[in-house]
């Protein structure tokens, strides 16, 4: 059985990792031929997905030979088009069945038996299946593979262990970002490191850690104890700063993850695309998802609402399209009715934009614009922090006001937020909304001067000092997106 428990696994931001796993792989890497070098990081990479759990390895490593021999008969030319098709089907079908069990059969029995309970009815006996950590990331690089060899656009992995590593990747297995096997190819195959490289990828890891210890999960206490408090207590004021903190936090802990994520790739030579792009300063909720989780976005657009049909039918057939990607995202990012309902909200406002909004919102001043559509994604993110669908319900009727607390509202400010929460708050605030303070793209240091790569290596000190204390008094909470 998988094991679904983030506290078992190692993180990046973990002193293990930091300080035994990092170092043992980065000398094996470097110091092995590089004939070996895949077969270095495939080992590691395994390890690192096994570490605390190594009962989820076997499933796993069947699952990518079976990927691998199908996808042989994918090529196009190996049988006829009618067959690759029905192969196509075949094991796409067999990896999303295997997402399908996972992370979605304990909501279907739970559904199931709340029906038979209106009927009176013994429920089903069930055993809670235990959620793979990292499952929804890598069913979708698999599917990526498969379907660019269907398509002809990318070439047969060389080999099992090729086909394994890009699947594997400790870098960026457990959260992202999707990866499209046409974007590694051939650093898979061949890849150049650098000294230069390596320490930007220091350096951006750095920044990365900083940005998850230092404010996302500062943000995060806040958060939790506003999302904490009795109905009773919570007041609108404190509903709102509540909501911000999250949508800090979550910015911040994800962002940070796949800096950290694209810094462990530079080190070994690759590139991955980059992941956020100032999110929060977008203008319409368009923008926001060209922004936001870029590769979800990417990976949404060319495997499913394309081969929908996209914007080329009919109007309703291009809002209904948009309904299907949304709310399978929302779905795919948890087995919960909120999250359904956070895929339907952002779909809602997507098709709003078409509809009118974007023509609309050309006649207000940019810096409205900005604030409106950070409010709509502040709503969306209630449905996705609240515990269910009716806690979130409730939460955003107390930030429009419609209800009020009726115990005592006269909390002491420091219950809820300290001194320090209220300087990262205002931190957080400066980074993600004046440019000039924005932590991404980071250019590579061999295109600075002495002076700012000098600059640039106290910025790694200071973070990473600041960092491992943080880590060392408080310990390390997971990355929220581990439970997607």
């Amino acid at each position: 059985m998988f094991q679904s428990d983030t506290n078992s696994k190692m993180v990046f931001s973990s002193f293990i990792f930091i300080f035994l796993f990092l170092p043992l792989v980065l000398a094996s890497y470097f110091l092995a031929p590089r004939a070996a070098r895949n077969s270095i990081l495939l080992i590691f990479s395994l390890a690192f997905y096994g570490w605390g759990a190594p009962m989820v390895l076997l499933p796993l490593m069947v699952s990518c030979a079976i990927d691998y021999y199908v996808s042989k008969k994918l090529v196009p030319g190996a049988q006829s088009d009618g067959w690759r098709k029905y192969t196509l089907v075949a094991i796409l079908g067999f990896n999303l069945s295997l997402l399908g069990y996972y992370k979605y059969a304990n909501l279907f029995v739970h559904e199931i038996n709340r029906a038979l309970g209106w009927f009176q009815v013994t429920p089903l006996g069930w055993q809670e299946v235990l959620l793979p950590v990292g499952i929804s990331f890598f069913t979708f690089h698999k599917i990526t593979y498969l379907v660019d060899v269907y398509r002809g656009k990318v070439q047969l992995a060389r080999s099992l262990r090729d086909y394994m590593l890009y699947v594997v990747l400790f870098s960026q297995l457990i959260a992202g970002p999707i990866v499209r096997y046409a974007d590694v190819e051939g650093e898979i195959v061949k890849r150049t490191e650098s000294i230069n490289l390596f320490f930007s990828g220091l350096f951006r890891f750095s920044i990365g850690m900083g940005k998850k210890l230092l404010i996302a999960d500062a943000m995060g206490d806040v958060a939790n104890q506003v999302f904490a408090l009795n109905s009773e207590l919570l007041s609108a004021p404190w509903a709102w700063l509540g909501i911000l903190a999250y949508s800090f936090q979550i910015y911040f802990d994800f962002s940070g993850y796949s800096d950290m994520a694209i810094a462990l790739g530079w080190m070994f030579g690759f590139h991955f695309k980059e992941n956020f792009n100032a999110p929060y300063s977008s203008r319409n909720i368009t923008d926001f998802w060209r922004r936001w989780h870029i590769s979800l976005s990417s990976f949404m657009r060319e495997y499913l609402y394309i081969p929908l049909g996209g914007n080329k039918g009919t109007t309703f057939q291009t809002y209904r399209n948009l309904w299907i990607v949304f709310l399978l995202s929302g779905l795919w990012h948890g087995a919960a009715w909120n999250f359904v309902a956070w895929g339907a909200f952002h779909g809602f406002f997507l098709a709003l934009d078409k509809l009118c909004w974007l023509k609309i919102s050309e006649r207000l001043p940019a810096a409205l614009n900005v604030l409106l559509t950070f409010i709509v994604v502040m709503f969306g993110w209630v449905l996705f922090r609240a515990h269910d669908l009716s806690q979130a319900l409730h939460y955003m009727s107390i930030m429009v006001g419609w209800v009020n607390p009726t115990g005592p509202v006269n909390l002491p400010r420091a219950y809820l937020i300290d001194n320090r929460g209220i300087v990262v708050l205002l931190a957080a605030a400066l980074i993600t909304f004046f440019p000039k303070f924005k932590l991404e793209p980071i250019p590579h240091i061999e295109v600075l001067g002495l002076r700012r790569t000098a600059l640039r290596g106290a910025v790694i000190c200071l973070v990473l000092a600041l960092s491992l204390c943080y880590l060392g008094s408080k310990g390390y909470t997971p990355f929220l997106y581990f439970r997607f």
